[in-house]
């Protein structure tokens, strides 16, 4: 008999790419995603008449549903993609933030724990949890050395800087503040009540199904327009000396799912171990699209970078690695090409 999986948060990036694969590994498949007055199931669009496919409309933010959701499907495999991810909104919209990103985990752990014990729970937890914190090895002696102070990008890459497991975390946004309390809340529930919940630390993932706020997707669909003549303004951006660990978000759901295949539950870093900056996503972008040098054609914006930034992020996946058998198939390059590709053809006429 095929398993029930809950997928909360399904109409995301991250969401519709996990319905999709979890379908094709023959799962009953049963959607959340809030109640819209305009549709936004486009990212569903391979899902929606599939015969496993099951849609809700509620919010994880409602106990009572989230509970009685639990209860009745019993389901085998339950994802917490639901939240406020945009770091620069949680600065503008902190109650909210909190209320989704903290109290919405809450609301599924307490829903699994007295209705559905034998659940198994995936949370994703977030690269932005670390704040400026990072680890490195000393050029001294070998020794593994903790930093908890931002340092600047040219000694972040000098020490190969990076986070994995051990790492600390002090969040620089309210954003990180939700998800660090979340990922310690699954921690808790997981040691106080024997659940199966895990938290998959994931760095930044991206796709053609990015939201186009995000500086990733801002960029490409800019260049869809341009290329397409839909513009002529110049791309507005704030802070393009950021360091990330981009990988692709359909590597990232398989990762998701590994964890809750394993005997035991535990927490792991998902990440490619590679760090751009978005000035070098840029520049591979406009390559890619044909364009000349961006400078010509982006303003650097103040007004649009964060009160507080997280300066660099590198991710290590040695654990997942090694228990997962986990490794990215899509390279820097190969992620920046395909999103450029998809929004020249979005935006032809």
């Amino acid at each position: 008999m095929s398993k029930t999986a809950l997928v909360f948060g399904a109409t995301g990036q991250d969401g519709s790419y996990l319905c999709e694969m979890l379908l094709k590994k023959g799962y009953n498949v049963l959607a959340i995603a809030r109640r819209s007055s305009v549709d936004n199931t486009e990212r569903l669009k391979y899902c929606l008449n599939h015969r496993k496919f099951t849609m809700v409309r509620g919010d994880i933010c409602d106990q009572s549903f989230v509970f009685s959701t639990i209860a009745k499907n019993n389901p085998a495999e339950i994802y917490n993609l639901a939240a406020q991810s945009h770091v620069g909104d949680s600065f503008t919209q902190p109650n909210y933030t909190i209320d989704v990103d903290l109290m919405g985990t809450l609301n599924v752990l307490n829903g699994i724990l007295n209705f559905s014990k034998s659940s198994r729970f995936y949370q994703a937890s977030t690269s932005e949890m670390y704040g400026s914190c990072f680890s490195y090895y000393s050029l001294i002696d070998g020794t593994r050395v903790e930093s908890k102070t931002a340092i600047s990008r040219e000694d972040f890459i000098k020490k190969k800087c990076f986070q994995d497991e051990l790492t600390a975390m002090i969040p620089n946004s309210p954003y990180g503040v939700a998800k660090l309390a979340s990922h310690n809340l699954v921690k808790i529930y997981r040691e106080s009540y024997g659940l199966y919940a895990c938290s998959g630390i994931l760095f930044n993932h991206e796709s053609p199904r990015r939201g186009e706020l995000f500086v990733t997707r801002k960029i490409t669909s800019w260049i869809g327009m341009r290329k397409n003549s839909k513009t002529k303004e110049k791309l507005q951006l704030g802070n393009v000396d950021s360091l990330r660990d981009w990988g692709h978000a359909k590597d990232y759901v398989e990762a998701m799912h590994s964890m809750l295949q394993l005997n035991a539950p535990d927490d792991f870093v998902i990440a490619t171990g590679c760090t751009y900056s978005v000035e070098d996503f840029l520049n591979v972008a406009f390559k890619h699209a044909g364009f000349g040098s961006w400078k010509r054609q982006v303003v650097l914006n103040p007004t649009l970078k964060r009160p507080f930034e997280v300066d660099a992020l590198r991710g290590v996946s040695t654990k997942a690695a090694k228990a997962l058998k986990w490794e990215p198939s899509y390279n820097f390059d190969l992620l920046v090409k395909e999103m450029v590709e998809s929004d020249i053809d979005g935006h032809k006429v």
